[in-house]
């Protein structure tokens, strides 16, 4: 029989001894997060008792506490033989104030809006619907948890990579005595995936152990952690360009940049880098940078992989709207599979948070008389349109400003869908495009830039555009024709109609100004019969056919029109499909299911990552050029081929995650993946040994897309994913590098990253 080993109760006089140490511990957490003396984070740090809300009649007192760390929250849970409960700050996507989650606005009265918050943890974790005792302690939580989070985003690399080492430093005292025992420091090193053999464990120990104790603290723990993050490879670097006594002066520092960064940089860039990360005032002031600043220097934005100048908007964003490729998703209010998941305001609100600009909803009639929204046929749950469309008026434009299109996928009768154009118009208010812009018939498409905070409609029209000059909106209601991808009946689902039409309420069809739908009949037809705002959409199997068969006929047909792919219905599972050969032939809106994490949303998410992460970028010139005959299968001669040879090196890892919690006694044993892709004679994949050189040749590096995957190779089983990151190749920065690492849904993994060499140059 077993028995549980506790540790034993401490003396009054121990109790009140590590008190005070774990005040230091949280005093000194603080002030790493620059928060030392912060009144908001000492009322987290001291904790309260909140109402945890599930229901209108499930609703329990728990105590939450911010532990020591500055990091971990802690809450009780009452259920018998469970754990009281944990979660990080990583964990955390969002905090809302108010009633402004699905839980709190359906479970507690508006009279109690300013005492609640809602914690919306990452990935597919339940919500946390909060109720504090009264208003300012809702706004202390609230504030107080920001303030925890932008300050984490905020640290460094090397910020977060000591930061990281020293919360796992804690975890491995066991007994909280603030000092580390040989055992502890081997647990230690097995959970920062530090593989060790006993005699250099017991080698290190003795090293750093100064005192003879038996036991590291203060600055034997300082020395222990010195030795464990110094980068040799970074060491070699700075030695071979440090020639001014040790340091790298500012014409050293100038030698670095155009030699091994091939930068265009000058001496004043020189100067600016060693005043923005040089941290040794005496060197500072003679304009020197020693390996510190220089370490500092590699890991931050100036020594990503990533150019820092594509993280704002830097793209000409005066251009029609069709010239840019458009973050969009498929089948929005849907969390999970396309059968019987639920349906949300929350995807809307994570894929808005994720600059999508382009959403879907799927319209039906509902109960009382009012819309509602979920997949048809199907067993997923429905949510009331009305909700829908307040949740996209409040976070359309948090992380973008520019113009998001509401695709509607209309099964209404004519009364529902003039409650539809009600609620659109009343809740979106002026930020709804009711009429072209100007006073003229438009020829072509407004840019992002005239459309910025505005709302556009797409879906079925009655008559033509230039109606809404002639004042001829008395039109009656008439049928059309389902939407295209109601009527696919290549899904895999229940059976319904392979086509059907629906009568279109003339409120609802005279919002509908930029992107009408209208049926496919070919390129030429299209070019003979179609305005430029009638657009098409085009089922997976349809659109690769055409990108196959007629690229460069779709290339031109995409130069004033806009075109919108959607998912095959037999992938009810929600997976995706491959977005690269659509945008090779210029499709703009490439509708994704964005709550399932998958390689083809990695590269979504890479694609727009430039430009501000605005969910628009500008489409290579070849691809609006009326001119081109740019055709990705083939590569016939042109402005497109422009060959470049792509040299990579992966030199090491930085602080990999271990998350396989079954496998608690192994090391990660990191295995890194570089793959490309673009057009057909460009995709390549490549795993690389340390340290070894190697190229890919480019042909169109516009289309480009190169993506960094890190598994935990398993001979035995399926690899763990351990992270990834995907950025086109136009945004690549040359010269030693560091590469931050998402984890499967596309959070960013604090301090973890790979260090590397690449080079992106022409080809010979």
């Amino acid at each position: 029989m077993s028995c549980l080993h506790r540790r034993p109760k401490r003396t009054k006089s121990e109790e009140q001894a590590f008190q005070e140490h774990m005040r230091q511990v949280a005093l000194e957490n603080g002030k790493r997060l620059g928060l030392e003396g912060d009144p908001d984070l000492q009322f987290l740090l001291a904790g309260v008792t909140l109402v945890k809300i599930r229901s209108h009649s499930w609703k329990k007192n728990r105590f939450f506490k911010l532990q020591e760390d500055c990091k971990t929250f802690w809450h009780e849970t009452q259920k018998p033989f469970r754990r009281n409960k944990t979660f990080t700050i990583d964990d955390i996507d969002a905090v809302r104030k108010g009633r402004q989650s699905e839980g709190l606005n359906k479970h507690t009265d508006p009279s109690v809006e300013d005492q609640c918050f809602a914690i919306i943890f990452k990935g597919r974790k339940r919500n946390l619907d909060l109720m504090a005792a009264n208003e300012a302690e809702a706004r202390q939580w609230v504030d107080g948890v920001e303030k925890i989070i932008n300050n984490m985003r905020n640290l460094s690399h090397q910020q977060k990579s000591e930061h990281w080492i020293i919360n796992c430093m804690r975890k491995a005292d066991k007994n909280d005595d603030n000092k580390m025992t040989l055992k502890e420091l081997k647990h230690f090193l097995r959970h920062i995936n530090v593989e060790v053999d006993d005699t250099y464990a017991e080698e290190i120990f003795k090293k750093c152990d100064t005192s003879n104790s038996g036991s590291l603290e203060g600055d034997e723990i300082r020395h222990f952690y010195d030795l464990l993050t110094q980068r040799e490879e970074v060491d070699v670097i700075y030695g071979n360009c440090a020639k001014t006594e040790g340091q790298m002066s500012a014409r050293d520092v100038l030698g670095f940049l155009l030699n091994e960064q091939r930068q265009q940089a000058s001496m004043e860039d020189a100067l600016r880098l060693i005043e923005k990360y040089e941290v040794d005032e005496t060197a500072k002031q003679q304009n020197r940078m020693t390996k510190d600043g220089f370490m500092m220097y590699l890991q931050h934005e100036d020594g990503s992989i990533l150019n820092p100048a594509h993280k704002e908007v830097y793209q000409d964003m005066s251009q029609p709207l069709n010239n840019y490729y458009i973050s969009s998703s498929h089948n929005t209010y849907l969390m999970e599979d396309q059968l019987k998941g639920p349906s949300s305001t929350e995807a809307y609100i994570k894929a808005l948070m994720k600059s999508c600009r382009c959403v879907e909803l799927d319209c039906w009639d509902g109960a009382n008389g009012e819309p509602v929204i979920y997949h048809g046929y199907t067993l997923t749950s429905k949510v009331l349109f009305r909700d829908v469309i307040k949740a996209i008026k409040d976070y359309a434009f948090k992380t973008s400003e520019y113009p998001v299109i509401l695709s509607l996928e209309n099964h209404c009768t004519v009364e529902q869908q003039k409650l539809m154009a009600h609620y659109l118009i009343s809740i979106l208010g002026d930020a709804l495009v009711t009429k072209p812009l100007g006073d003229t018939m438009p020829s072509n498409f407004p840019s992002p830039e005239e459309l910025k905070g505005k709302f556009l409609i797409k879906g079925k029209r009655l008559n033509k555009l230039d109606a809404a000059f002639n004042n001829n909106s008395t039109i009656e209601e008439d049928t059309v024709s389902e939407e295209d991808e109601a009527a696919d009946s290549e899904n895999g689902q229940k059976a319904k109609p392979k086509k059907s039409k629906i009568k279109l309420a003339t409120v609802l069809s005279d919002i509908v100004i930029y992107c009408k739908s209208v049926h496919f009949h070919g390129f030429e037809h299209a070019k003979e019969n179609q305005d430029f705002y009638e657009m098409s959409s085009f089922k997976e199997s349809k659109a690769f056919n055409l990108a196959d068969t007629s690229g460069t006929a779709y290339i031109h047909h995409n130069m004033d029109k806009l075109s919108r792919i959607y998912p095959a219905g037999s992938r009810t599972d929600s997976s995706n499909y491959n977005p690269v050969p659509m945008w090779n032939v210029g499709c703009q809106i490439v509708a994704l299911n964005f709550q399932t994490p998958s390689k083809e949303m990695h590269i979504n998410q890479g694609r727009f990552l430039p430009n501000g992460f605005c969910g628009y970028i500008l489409k290579p010139e070849f691809q609006r050029s009326l001119s081109s005959q740019f055709n990705p299968n083939t590569l016939t001669k042109g402005p497109w081929l422009q060959r470049k040879t792509f040299h990579i090196m992966v030199i090491s890892a930085q602080q990999l995650p271990k998350l396989n919690k079954d496998k608690q006694k192994s090391i990660v044993d990191p295995l890194v993946r570089i793959e490309i892709f673009g057009v057909p004679a460009d995709n390549a994949r490549f795993n690389p040994m340390w340290n070894e050189k190697f190229e890919f040749d480019i042909h169109v590096p516009e289309l480009a897309m190169v993506r960094f995957l890190v598994e935990d190779y398993d001979s035995t089983s399926q690899n763990d994913l351990i992270g990834q990151y995907c950025l086109p190749l136009t945004s690549v920065q040359n010269g030693y590098r560091h590469v931050p690492l998402l984890t499967k849904r596309g959070d960013v993994i604090c301090s973890a990253g790979l260090f590397v060499h690449l080079m992106v140059i022409d080809a010979e």
